[in-house]
């Protein structure tokens, strides 16, 4: 079972690393990083490298995709060498999957039509622009389609596939192996739950890269 995770520059790094740890602990996965050229891709901070090992021409019909988000994905909404790709590979695939901001990358692919979807709470209005219709659910299953809302969320939706492809006892295996328990310090994960002046402070720090944003 092929799981290739596209990398592109100025990605974010959880988006990947998250859903990768829960993924590469199915039964039977071969995961591989794809990308336009395969090579080092730079997050969006330019702290950290993840390396794709594979060009997309190399892995054609993966089983299941995974599109991270990150700043990276505006110029990734106008590549149409990664957006045709996806369309390809979606024809074939048994899921394909995205995190955060990758769901606007679904959607100029013209994967979301008609769909119910979800990505970061900042962008998730954009959907629209595609067709899609906007939904605060943490992660949103359509079909063979899958969304998960701000990066840390990719965990859940890679737990929920988990539990699709080999059953819940091995998800659920798989949850503890990560020690996957959530308990922060705050109950401010979500625009709802965030004191208002918190609220502002993230909003102001993600206009201040919404130009080179998805």
């Amino acid at each position: 079972m092929i799981v290739a995770f596209l990398l592109f520059e100025g990605i974010t790094a959880l988006d990947v690393v998250g859903p990768y740890e829960v993924l590469t602990l199915l039964p039977g996965a071969d995961v591989r990083f794809v990308a336009d050229e395969a090579g080092p891709k730079t997050t969006e901070d330019g702290a950290l490298q993840l390396v794709a090992k594979y060009a997309l021409d190399e892995v054609r019909e993966p089983d299941i995709i995974v599109i991270p988000g990150g700043v990276g994905t505006r110029a990734v909404m106008q590549d149409e060498a990664i957006l045709a790709w996806l369309r390809n590979a979606h024809e074939t695939a048994r899921w394909t999957t995205s995190v955060c901001t990758g769901s606007l990358v679904l959607g100029a692919a013209g994967l979301l039509d008609g769909l119910r979807a979800t990505s970061h709470w900042y962008f998730l209005d954009r959907l629209r622009e595609f067709g899609a219709e906007p939904t605060a659910q943490r992660v949103v299953e359509e079909g063979r389609i899958v969304t998960a809302a701000g990066v840390s969320s990719g965990i859940d939706m890679a737990l929920a596939l988990a539990a699709r492809e080999a059953g819940p006892d091995v998800a659920q295996a798989i949850q503890l192996a990560i020690e996957y328990d959530p308990q922060p310090p705050f109950d401010s994960g979500s625009p709802s739950k965030a004191p208002g002046h918190v609220l502002e402070l993230v909003s102001k720090g993600v206009e201040a890269q919404e130009p080179a944003a998805g």
